[in-house]
């Protein structure tokens, strides 16, 4: 074979280019980038790919056509803060040492942002912040707040323009959004109260109708903020690499929804988009997954062992097969929320039961929720006589010690068939499933628990507003 001078010259130069793009790939760090975007009060059912047609989020709904939307996702907790420093540790709340509304992560609770720091990524939080001041070791910048009356999204893309190009980075972005009080701001106005959906748990009348449109309209704020997050990852040429996650901290701030433990207090939205990592688009799991799953996945993905003080499991392997049955069982609690509470629940695929330990206690949600337009129809529907079944829930008193559901037929839990013979042995299958779990990670039912704060039928501070009892799993 003859081979000329500008051939081998030709031949050298590709060698010579192919040799330079393999060294400079050489050691570059290759694991993916995360971003966290999480909601404050926004229920699963409020979403337009989760079925909701009268909300509008398209930048979420487009996502879950390129990525792993979950339809069986759960919060352990539907209060804001508790649910958040969950989600951090990998812990439920009651081994969290913050289980109570307001209460900050202890330092030594380790949280995954500090693993994902040790091992050499960048991290950074904006928007709402609500875990304390310990937590926040783990994150290399921390820009807590709203900004401009803007609910926490403002500094989510100038937070992605400043980080450092020479490592994967993690980001808690975390809106106030859509959690009470509602606007003003540019979306108000957008959604008609006449298109809202209303749940049957509510009163179909005009404050209720507006309360919700309003409601819509911040969902859809937290909607375009991912939006332009998702854009300015594309700009940057690290959309391919970075696993992004969509999800709420708990329910819609409306009576039956928000700290309850029916699937409208802790079902959340779930959805996983990772262009290199999760190859099929538009894919649904109705595994059951918790949120205390992300801590050890996240953890996974970044190549950081998982210490053995993370309960959640990782769910890594769903991104390849979505249909694995990954868990048996999700569990969740209910503890002080400006009012006294202590229930724990356990769901499975088709059945949900709650364990109610104060139930002289009426539930008639967060004391934000009590003093909205909704609380107060339900209040006029109440003392005319007019409410449903389902409407009378939030002041029923005495309440159930046990509850028990079957999402087969009543996906709304509006029917406790706990007393019914045929579902006996359900019944004594779950309980002895929670008694297992409370075992095994030492809850406790203490005496004398944080009392109510606000009054609750006003929602007006009570003299024992600032009194703190013992937190549940404190003792151990």
């Amino acid at each position: 074979m003859i081979f000329n001078q500008q051939s081998i010259v030709f031949s050298i130069t590709i060698l010579v280019l192919l040799l330079g793009r393999d060294v400079a790939g050489y050691g570059q760090d290759r694991r993916p980038n995360i971003v966290l975007l999480i909601a404050d009060d926004l229920g699963a059912e409020d979403v337009g790919c989760y079925g909701n047609p009268a909300v509008n989020t398209p930048h979420i709904d487009h996502i879950a056509t390129e990525g792993l939307r979950f339809t069986n996702a759960y919060v352990t907790t539907s209060s804001c803060s508790p649910s958040r420093s969950s989600i951090l540790s990998g812990r439920y709340p009651h081994n969290t040492g913050a289980a109570e509304l307001h209460t900050p992560l202890p330092p030594e609770v380790v949280t995954f942002a500090e693993l994902l720091q040790s091992a050499g990524y960048y991290t950074a939080q904006a928007g709402k912040w609500h875990m304390g001041e310990p937590a926040k070791r783990g994150f290399d910048i921390i820009q807590e707040g709203k900004l401009n009356g803007n609910g926490g999204e403002a500094r989510w893309v100038s937070t992605l323009q400043a980080r450092p190009k020479d490592k994967p980075f993690f980001c808690w972005f975390a809106a106030n959004d859509p959690h009470r009080p509602w606007g003003p701001n540019d979306l108000s106005g957008s959604h008609s109260p006449n298109e809202v959906i209303v749940p049957s748990h509510l009163v179909d009348a005009e404050g209720t109708r507006n309360d919700l449109a309003a409601y819509y309209d911040e969902i859809s704020r937290f909607d375009r903020a991912i939006g332009e997050v998702e854009a300015e990852l594309e700009r940057q040429g690290v959309l391919e690499n970075t696993v992004l996650i969509i999800l709420s901290d708990n329910g819609r701030p409306f009576p039956r929804a928000k700290t309850r433990l029916y699937d409208s207090g802790v079902k959340t939205p779930f959805i996983v988009k990772w262009p290199m990592g999760i190859k099929k688009e538009g894919v649904v799991s109705s595994s059951l997954l918790s949120t205390i799953d992300i801590a050890p996945t996240l953890l996974e993905l970044a190549d950081v062992d998982i210490p053995e003080s993370i309960q959640g499991l990782s769910f890594c392997g769903l991104f390849d097969d979505p249909a694995i049955r990954f868990r048996e069982y999700v569990f969740a609690e209910h503890n002080w929320h400006d009012y006294e509470a202590l229930e724990r629940m356990v769901r499975t695929d088709d059945f949900l039961y709650i364990l109610n330990l104060r139930p002289w206690l009426p539930n008639q949600g967060p004391a934000d929720a009590v003093n909205s337009p909704s609380f107060a129809e339900l209040k006029q529907a109440r003392d005319a006589g007019r409410l449903s079944a389902a409407q009378a829930d939030i002041f029923a008193t005495p309440r159930p010690r046990e509850e028990l559901f079957d999402c087969r037929s009543d996906p709304e839990q509006l029917v406790n068939v706990a007393s019914l013979p045929r579902y006996v042995d359900e019944l004594e299958r779950l309980r002895t499933t929670m008694e297992r779990w409370r075992a095994e990670t030492a809850d406790s039912t203490p005496d004398q628990l944080t009392p109510d704060w606000f009054d609750r039928e006003t929602g007006q501070p009570l003299e024992s507003k600032g009194v703190r009892g013992e937190m549940p799993g404190s003792e151990k």
